[in-house]
């Protein structure tokens, strides 16, 4: 596979669509049909990078959007993630999660790589995580993150349903706020707020955290 993506698709510009409603759950078929395309992608079917960039390449604008501000650095943050996804596809492994949760996590992660890069000082680079990123605090984490090696929270992890362990990975480690996951998964937010309290409910009694 090389490194280099089909033609047509490495400068098509990327354009804004209207958010998705996250009260509609996302069909399972779609979810599936976005695993196998980029299963494809990774043995270097460049047809299946042309329908995978036109599904995916709206929704990881619109989260460059939301963390750049600025649309034409957006839009530039956006090539490069789909870029990222046709050099790293052999990298996605569906066991640990859904096609279109680790492309908006590469998504999310350029995004606050770029706002970074411009900012002038460590402390810009503080204000800006304190101000523009809310993370709901829970203790669970805290207690798992302060007491546990990964490997053991990887364990743990592994024993949650998919759309546990998306909300959570989604939530805790990529910094995504409650709303911005429904989103991302295209779920009702009260069900995430379910997702999220059962998962953590399981994590705390795998690891043995006091309730």
């Amino acid at each position: 596979m090389t490194n280099t993506p089909p033609e047509g698709n490495r400068v098509s510009p990327l354009r804004a669509v209207p958010d998705a409603d996250p009260s509609l759950e996302k069909p399972v078929s779609e979810r599936s049909l976005l695993d196998e395309l980029l299963g494809q992608v990774a043995r270097g079917d460049q047809q299946a990078y042309a329908s995978l960039y036109d599904q995916m390449s709206p929704r990881v604008y619109g989260i460059a959007r939301r963390v750049v501000r600025d649309p034409s650095q957006a839009e530039e943050v956006g090539q490069e993630v789909m870029l990222e996804v046709w050099r790293r596809a052999t990298r996605f492994d569906p066991a640990r999660g859904s096609a279109l949760s680790w492309i908006m996590t590469i998504a999310h992660a350029r995004s606050v790589d770029r706002v970074r890069s411009a900012q002038a000082s460590t402390d810009r680079d503080v204000r800006y995580a304190t101000e523009t990123i809310e993370r709901d605090t829970d203790v669970v984490v805290d207690a798992v993150e302060a007491s546990f090696e990964r490997k053991q929270v990887q364990r743990c992890l592994s024993t949650l349903t998919d759309l546990q362990r998306e909300s959570i990975n989604l939530a805790y480690y990529s910094g995504y706020t409650q709303a911005e996951v429904a989103v991302a998964l295209q779920t009702p937010l009260g069900t995430v707020k379910t997702r999220l309290r059962d998962g953590l409910i399981r994590l705390r009694d795998c690891l043995g955290v006091p309730a």
